[in-house]
């Protein structure tokens, strides 16, 4: 049984997880309708991997005999100044998730919920990855500064990068 602490904290973190996702999916959008067709792409699949990360905390919540909260809907941004200003926000956004999560295994190792904070390891080592790629893609960014040659090559290579290497 999870202690409701530990519960009330993945409720939160399906929340951020959710969020994540809705906000991928407004650049994802943004990036369409601006010509950035490798960009949209890249985002519509981010957006997937975050649904699918909070689906995962919440199948976890529910197995381990918590209820899992289903995170409402808010409006995000949807207007963006580039693409460097999208990639910076989701460096910023991925820190934040970053920083929950570690939330979540300190809470763990206090309570000494070892089941919960085993599970949690998951979501540590893909925030690694996670903040890696943002940063890498925002280096590339800054290599292009703003030519719009470099930008175009940027959008149609980024469809080829493996999220997790």
């Amino acid at each position: 049984m999870l202690h409701d602490q530990i519960e009330q904290a993945l409720n939160q973190q399906i929340a951020l997880e959710g969020g994540s996702s809705h906000a991928y999916l407004a650049m994802a959008v943004w990036a369409e309708t601006n010509g950035f067709d490798g960009v949209a792409s890249f985002l519509y699949v981010h957006a997937e991997e975050e649904r699918q990360h909070m689906l995962k905390l919440m199948r976890f919540v529910n197995e381990r005999g918590g209820v899992a909260c289903v995170p409402a809907l808010e409006s995000t941004q949807d207007s963006f100044e580039g693409l460097e200003h999208v990639f910076q926000l989701i460096l910023e956004h991925e820190t934040r998730v970053t920083a929950s999560i570690n939330d979540v295994v300190d809470q763990c190792l206090k309570l000494k919920d070892y089941t919960t904070h085993n599970f949690m390891q998951w979501y540590v080592a893909e925030q690694i990855e996670e903040e890696a790629l943002a940063r890498k893609l925002l280096d590339k960014l800054a290599l292009a500064g703003g030519d719009k040659g470099a930008l175009y090559l940027f959008d149609r290579d980024i469809t080829n990068l493996d999220s997790h290497e």
